[in-house]
């Protein structure tokens, strides 16, 4: 009998912690999305869902404006392109907790990404468009890898990327991609969407 008390407590105290762990787990302390890398940027023309747990109302499909807005339910419009995918769902939470909710647990899932690219001109195998995988960063070494790699007539010592700013402005960055491939310490520059490189051919 004792054994069989003992094994009583045991199995209620279990039962007890895990039914605990899961109200805590659907509570509003803690922050997911699904499907989509907590440091994601945000871009304008992404779509993602927005779902609320326990409230099939607030669930939405959303497309994000060219000036980076959304509109929520509830909260009405608000800007999330430029933020982080855990900021935008904290800020969404907060958002929810202060008028509507108590403790919302928000869930951000990614439905589709815009698509950014990078043009290679020039002394490379594959020139032309380059796409940027969703979620990731990529470096001038990986995009010149990624268009086939460098002709044998290629200028390596002076590679040039042109670059927009959001002004409108724009800058030529000179790399020597020489001290890329033959230094491990050499800082290989990050590509963004919208960057052109240039492979010149060297001169004999």
């Amino acid at each position: 009998m004792n054994r069989l008390l003992s094994f009583t407590v045991a199995l209620s105290f279990l039962l007890t912690a895990l039914a605990h762990g899961q109200s805590e787990s659907a509570g509003g302390n803690s922050f997911s999305s699904t499907g989509l890398a907590s440091n994601y940027v945000i871009q304008p023309l992404d779509i993602f869902r927005v779902s609320v747990f326990q409230e099939p109302d607030l669930q939405t499909e959303v497309r994000v404006a060219k000036d980076g807005s959304v509109v929520l339910p509830l909260i009405g419009k608000i800007t999330v392109g430029g933020m982080t995918a855990i900021d935008a769902q904290k800020m969404i939470r907060d958002l929810y907790n202060k008028d509507y909710l108590v403790e919302p647990h928000v869930t951000l899932m990614m439905l589709q990404y815009t698509e950014r690219r990078i043009q290679v001109h020039g002394q490379v195998n594959k020139p032309g468009p380059v796409v940027i995988p969703p979620e990731e960063e990529m470096t001038l070494s990986q995009a010149i890898s990624a268009a086939g790699g460098m002709s044998r007539l290629a200028a390596t010592s002076s590679v040039l990327v042109k670059r927009v700013d959001e002004s409108g402005k724009s800058k030529v960055i000179r790399i020597d991609f020489d001290e890329i491939l033959e230094d491990p310490e050499a800082k290989d520059i990050k590509v963004i969407d919208g960057d052109n490189i240039y492979v010149r051919e060297r001169i004999f």
